[in-house]
């Protein structure tokens, strides 16, 4: 078994390549060729502290994946960041254990951020401007991976404390000198000034309300995992006029989709509308509710690890 550290790890992702490979994922799942079971949610003794548990096979191919992955603030206090994680890939055909990741969460984030960026493209958006909730690590990737499909020239933050959020946004200006980083004060003020948005915090109440969004905004929303979880007013899926769920059974029970069931007939998933894209009327409001798949871990640990083998001697 090869095992991996994290920065072997950042090294092997290219983030073009991941962005497809979410998108042959979401489409490989809606299409019922996957076995991906619902997630496992543990909770732990430190406060607030919670570990994600997913595991995912495709039909036909030459590993299965569990990835363990959870958010731990006893961290922060540390100066680490709040998630860990790891993921082990195995095969199928013998149950060995092929690699095992010790990427400390940071493969979940990046593939959050990479189907994110992927409905984004999928939309046809062309948005020069992006706004984040939230200023951890999924809020500096959500704007990496967003500027590898869209033309964004600002991205806007929100964040409780004021210290993190001066923070991300320095650390925005390092990691995407092209783009001009921006804070905040409250999250309808991003909402103000830009039509492109992510949610992706821990909240469990409403962050944006109906009234904040503006005609032509899609919101995508990352935070909501878990039970009791909520970053939106659920008046925002109801009004939408495309409302996106990665997985239909699990958004019904951990995500935005928990607060209107009332919607649920008319919520398409990722993967069914990548596979016949059609771009919204102009001034339509569009949700994405993200839950995290299986299936999305399994992609890119699979990606990770035929970038790290040896390539075939020459004959």
């Amino acid at each position: 078994m090869r095992i991996v550290a994290l920065e072997e790890i950042r090294r092997a992702v290219r983030f073009p390549a991941l962005i497809d490979a979410m998108q042959e994922a979401v489409i490989a799942q809606s299409r019922g060729e996957c076995e991906t079971p619902m997630p496992m949610h543990l909770r732990t003794g430190g406060e607030d502290a919670e570990v994600h548990i997913k595991s995912s096979w495709r039909r036909g191919g030459k590993f299965w994946a569990l990835k363990a992955a959870g958010s731990f603030p006893g961290r922060v206090a540390k100066g680490l960041p709040a998630g860990s994680g790891m993921i082990l890939l195995c095969s199928v055909e013998t149950g060995e254990p092929a690699a095992f990741f010790l990427d400390g969460g940071w493969m979940t984030d990046a593939r959050t951020a990479a189907v994110s960026a992927m409905a984004a493209r999928a939309l046809g958006r062309r948005d020069t401007v992006i706004g984040v909730l939230g200023t951890g690590v999924q809020a500096r990737l959500q704007v990496l991976l967003h500027a590898e499909v869209l033309p964004l020239e600002r991205a806007i933050v929100w964040g409780r404390s004021a210290e993190r959020l001066e923070a991300c946004r320095r650390d925005l200006e390092s990691l995407a000198p092209g783009i001009a980083a921006e804070a905040a004060a409250t999250p309808s003020d991003v909402a103000g000034r830009a039509r492109l948005l992510v949610t992706a915090t821990a909240a469990r109440g409403p962050l944006l309300e109906a009234r904040d969004l503006a005609p032509g905004t899609h919101v995508s929303a990352v935070g909501s995992d878990s039970p009791g979880k909520q970053e939106l007013d659920p008046e925002i899926l109801r009004r939408a006029a495309l409302l996106l769920v990665d997985s239909l059974s699990q958004c019904e029970r951990l995500g935005e989709l928990q607060h209107a069931l009332s919607e649920k007939p008319r919520a398409i998933e990722l993967g069914r509308y990548c596979a016949s894209p059609s771009v919204p009327a102009p001034g339509s409001v569009t949700v994405c509710d993200f839950t995290g798949l299986g299936v999305e871990d399994l992609a890119i640990a699979e990606l990770v690890y035929a970038a790290l083998a040896p390539a075939p001697p020459e004959r």
